[in-house]
């Protein structure tokens, strides 16, 4: 297994629509694994291939309190969602950022696993909210699309800020 780059806001690969999975192979099995051992390297809790620079429709997650129940999404669809709850949101392409972000409460999901194996499932609570949130990256959206453009401004600057602060720290660590 290999642990993947995770692309970070504002690189416009973020915005790219994912294609349908077509290929139900090894490789696809080793992209899930290695998309996990990403996610925990990380300590997310959801990862979409677009979060890694794989345009296709995939993700996975786990948000179990111990961190070991991984599952996997490949092309999945929102057939019914119902209700609406706000929960404070991150994400690993945008780092230290925390917001408020208001999405179904409970949805009813198409999609196969890695073998090409269809199924359905219903979802609320956290597991509703995060693969919501995943899908919405391949949809090429990020959760800072849902602020106000005031506060997405602010998110910005304050990402734009650690960025600067963080190569000032790698200059001097090589001198």
């Amino acid at each position: 297994m290999a642990k993947l780059e995770i692309l970070e806001i504002p690189d416009p690969r973020l915005r790219t629509v994912a294609k349908p999975v077509e290929t139900f192979d090894e490789a696809l099995s080793e992209l899930v694994e290695n998309m996990v051992e990403t996610m925990y390297d990380a300590r997310g809790i959801g990862l979409a291939a677009t979060q890694v620079n794989v345009h296709r429709r995939l993700l996975v997650l786990d948000v179990s309190d111990a961190q070991d129940t991984p599952r996997e999404y490949v092309n999945p669809r929102i057939l019914e969602a119902e209700g609406t709850e706000t929960c404070e949101e991150g994400c690993l392409s945008v780092p230290g950022i925390y917001a408020d972000v208001s999405r179904a409460e409970r949805i009813r999901i198409a999609a196969c696993d890695r073998h090409g194996n269809a199924f359905e499932e219903d979802l609320d609570g956290m597991h509703a909210v995060c693969l919501q949130h995943e899908i919405d990256h391949l949809d090429g959206k990020l959760f800072v699309d849902y602020l106000s453009p005031l506060k997405r401004r602010i998110v910005m600057k304050k990402l734009e800020k650690a960025r600067k602060q963080a190569e000032k720290n790698a200059a001097k660590a090589r001198l």
